[in-house]
C-alpha cells in the first residue's frame, strides 16, 4: 500500500507529496532513464529539452512495463537537468509531471540541476523507485 502524506507544517509543493509511506511490498529501482533512441543515440540536438523529456518518458514507460509497474506505483522520483536556471529546471519537471507518466510525480520528488550527464548533448535523466504488491498478495 502506498500512502502519500502532506502536512501543513512544510512548504506547499507543485504537485508532489513531501512524504510517501510504503507498506510491505516489492521495490523496483529503475536505472536512470535517458533520452536515447534504440540505437543508443541521444535524441535531437543540443538544447532541445522538450524532445529529450518526451523520449525519456517513452523509455521510462517501457522500463516500468518490464517491471510490471505503472506510474501510480512510483514512490520516489529524481530528475536531473543540465543547467542552473531554476526556470529551465522547473520546465523539465513540469513537462514530466504533465506527461503520460505524470502520476509518478505525485510522490516524493527531487529536482537537481547538474553540470553534466553521462552522454554528450544529454540534458535530462530520470530515476524512479516503484512499489509493487508483495508476491503473496
Amino acid at each position: 500500500m502506498i500512502n502519500r502524506v502532506e502536512t501543513g507544517e512544510l512548504h506547499p509543493t507543485s504537485g508532489y507529496h513531501h512524504v510517501t509511506i510504503v507498506e510491505p511490498s516489492r521495490t523496483v529501482y529503475l536505472a536512470g532513464q535517458m533520452p536515447m533512441d534504440e540505437t543508443g543515440e541521444v535524441v535531437v540536438g543540443v538544447g532541445d529539452l522538450d524532445a529529450q523529456v518526451d523520449r525519456t518518458v517513452l523509455n521510462t514507460q517501457r522500463a516500468l512495463t518490464v517491471a510490471g509497474a505503472r506510474p501510480e506505483d512510483v514512490v520516489r522520483s529524481v530528475v536531473y537537468v543540465v543547467g542552473t536556471d531554476p526556470m529551465f529546471l522547473a520546465r523539465a519537471w513540469h513537462r514530466f509531471a504533465e506527461s503520460a507518466i505524470g502520476a509518478a510525480f505525485t510522490s516524493a520528488s527531487t529536482l537537481l540541476g547538474v553540470a553534466a550527464l553521462g552522454y554528450p548533448d544529454q540534458l535530462v535523466e530520470l530515476e524512479l523507485t516503484a512499489s509493487l504488491p508483495s508476491a503473496s498478495s
